[in-house]
């Protein structure tokens, strides 16, 4: 009875039915099935929504969408061309930076994409990078921001997993720095490889980007020295960034109108915490079905037989997780099989901290993944190519963050450093 309804459920799925409902409704029928009354699920819900880190969330959202609105994106891209566009590859590592930035802010790789591919590609095209190289570089740092904070997938990691989210902050500066290095390594290779003459340095170009920016580059200084100097905590370093967001870009430096652009900016990041929230709070009642159900135990027993060495097991878990962030938005899998996997991967060690950095290394590189990775359908769209032609651009920056990737599996120093460092 049980499988002929999951079976219906996914022919509902493939019909158009919302995720959150096909979620939610299994959950419901299977409590009912068992003999238990379904108003847990309910519960669940409650819990989930009452949970005080979740109001980092919307207030980080609205931050991100407000600096992706305004002309911050050209401003601190002319910042990185004025800083380092005299080195090799300097204006391809400011592009990746740059995207990395707001990334971490938006938690969402399509609009870093969509909004600052149209501002990159042809600053890049100026300096005499290939058109190959710059689409390769736009579409794979469309996800590079999501190991740094505050990004929205660490903090809804750390809601679902129980993870403390300011150690989650912490692991993953160094991971994410490895990512943009070997990209960047990369970018100065292409850059030298080139007999072009490149962009002299000029301090009145670098003091006129400086003044641009005055307002903007506060933000990561506030963000990470209140969390990490123990000033503030998560919660309340959202609360605020999008305070100060807010004042910078309506009314310091006035690239936004109250009466003209709040409504859109406020309704547009509503739409993507409320599809987070009502996804979680659904799948938080499947999950208490799950766990009364006992699946996960009978997983772990399962995965113990077949993989008994740590090593392949994490070698299978990579594999899997790039699938999965192939196959869904990076949101949806941590809610569904972050509490799966967790139990299986604390019985052979692995640091639940550790593993949060992990499974989204492989959520941020699975968007990059053939076939069918979100981030080459949404370039393919925004650069009006072939998505034939974009799995030939993005093949040699996919091929170097899976080499990041195997660093930051098997040498969990690089996530626990920092955070056995600062407690």
């Amino acid at each position: 009875m049980g499988l002929l309804f999951l079976a219906l459920v996914v022919i509902l799925i493939l019909c158009g039915l919302p995720l959150f409902a096909a979620i939610g409704i299994t959950g419901i029928i299977q409590f009912a099935l068992s003999g238990i009354n379904p108003t847990v699920v309910i519960v669940e819900m409650y819990r989930v929504a009452s949970a005080p880190t979740l109001l980092a969330i919307p207030l980080f959202t609205l931050a991100g969408y407000v600096l992706a609105e305004s002309t911050a994106p050209r401003r601190l891209l002319n910042l990185a061309e004025a800083l380092l566009g005299w080195i090799p590859g300097g204006v391809a590592i400011g592009a990746l930076a740059t995207c990395a930035l707001f990334t971490c802010f938006t938690g969402a790789s399509g609009i870093t994409i969509v909004a600052l591919g149209g501002l990159i590609l042809p600053i890049l095209l100026k300096n005499n990078y290939s058109e190959k190289f710059a689409m390769g570089l736009i579409t794979s740092s469309g996800s590079l921001g999501l190991l740094f904070p505050p990004s929205l997938p660490l903090i809804l990691y750390g809601v679902v997993a129980s993870v403390s989210i300011d150690q989650l902050f912490r692991a993953g500066l160094i991971p994410g720095t490895i990512l943009i290095l070997i990209l960047s390594l990369y970018a100065i290779r292409n850059d030298a490889l080139k007999k072009e003459e490149r962009t002299r340095f000029s301090w009145i170009k670098l003091k006129q980007a400086l003044k641009e920016t005055v307002w903007e580059l506060p933000i990561p200084i506030v963000l990470l020295g209140g969390i990490y100097g123990g000033i503030i905590t998560a919660v309340e370093a959202s609360a605020v960034t999008a305070f100060y967001v807010l004042i910078a870009e309506f009314f310091l430096n006035r690239d936004l109108s109250l009466k003209r652009d709040m409504v859109r900016i406020m309704r547009d990041s509503v739409q993507l915490v409320g599809g987070i929230l009502i996804i979680l709070s659904c799948s938080m009642g499947a999950t208490a079905y799950l766990i009364d159900a006992e699946i996960p135990q009978k997983a772990l027993l399962w995965t113990q037989q077949i993989f008994t060495s740590k090593i392949t097991f994490l070698l299978v878990l990579n594999i899997f997780l790039l699938i999965t962030g192939m196959m869904l938005d990076i949101f949806s899998a941590i809610i569904i099989v972050v509490p799966l996997i967790t139990p299986i991967a604390v019985s052979y060690g692995i640091n639940p901290v550790h593993l949060g950095i992990i499974f989204l290394t492989n959520l941020e590189i699975g968007y990059l993944t053939p076939p069918i990775g979100l981030n080459l359908f949404i370039a393919s769209y925004r650069f009006k190519k072939s998505i034939t032609e974009l799995y030939r651009v993005s093949l040699p920056f996919l091929f170097l963050m899976l080499i990041a990737l195997i660093l930051i599996t098997y040498i969990p120093e690089l996530s626990l450093f920092l955070v056995n460092l600062i407690h």
